[in-house]
């Protein structure tokens, strides 16, 4: 009986140090991706001031040498598909980057990201896109609550999330040269249905992660599985966020 009670203490100790573990571990994950959130909103914001002016002749805004570089030179596809490559350069060399590498090349990353969107900023109404932040980081917070708290298994939903991730970035490329509003309005809806799903199935994945590596208690691969994990969980966010102002946004 004593070993009995002894061994259900020592599991009870073991689930108690699991759960603080990861309570810290999801509360690095947010506060890692609100950092880059952060970075984004500044960049995107300070940018799309510096790329318009106001013409003294006219009295009416123009685009900047800047802006004109950024927004309508060949160097706007650059900038457009930089934050993809960002992505997939962080997520084939996390391996052998240190922790504090890689959450250095996400912050970078989602500079790079508030670069690529900044011209939100000269397409949308400032009130408007804090509307729509709003809103998203509403849907973002019910979203990933559900997907930390279910009791149901949503791993089987990856594969087909991820399946409409690749399906809608081969449509919006092939729209950028077709250009079909009817086209648009369907990827923006899939959109966000596929980024509300993923929402839930990141916050789940990045907490059953924790768990199931937690025993091995490898500090390393638990800060990179942070930031990965704050990486997804800002995608999502992002992608959400730009799809619904498609929908809300309040055109300049």
């Amino acid at each position: 009986m004593a070993d009995f009670q002894t061994m259900r203490g020592t599991a009870g100790v073991r689930t108690a140090a699991i759960d603080a573990g990861l309570k810290a571990h999801m509360n690095k994950v947010y506060g890692t991706m609100s950092v880059g959130m952060l970075l984004t909103a500044l960049a995107a914001w300070a940018i799309s001031g510096l790329a318009v002016a106001t013409d003294p002749s006219t009295g009416q805004q123009a685009l900047t040498g800047l802006g004109q570089a950024i927004y309508a030179s060949p160097l706007k596809w650059v900038i457009m598909f930089a934050p993809l490559a960002f992505v997939f350069g962080l997520s084939a060399g996390i391996n052998r980057m240190s922790a504090a590498t890689a959450q250095l090349v996400f912050y970078v990353y989602a500079a790079v990201m508030g670069l690529s969107l900044s011209s939100i900023f000269l397409v949308f109404t400032g009130e408007s896109i804090a509307q729509t932040f709003l809103i998203t980081a509403i849907a973002f917070a019910g979203l990933s609550l559900y997907g930390y708290t279910t009791k149901k298994d949503l791993s089987g939903f990856g594969t087909f999330l991820m399946m409409g991730v690749i399906g809608i970035l081969v449509a919006s490329i092939v729209n950028i040269f077709i250009a079909s509003s009817a086209l648009s309005f369907a990827i923006s809806v899939i959109g966000v249905l596929v980024f509300a799903g993923l929402t839930a199935y990141d916050t789940q994945r990045i907490k059953t992660d924790y768990i199931a590596h937690a025993q091995h208690a490898d500090q390393e691969w638990l800060g990179k599985s942070a930031i990965m994990g704050a990486l997804s969980l800002y995608l999502d966010f992002i992608n959400l966020f730009m799809f619904l102002l498609s929908f809300l946004g309040n055109r300049e």
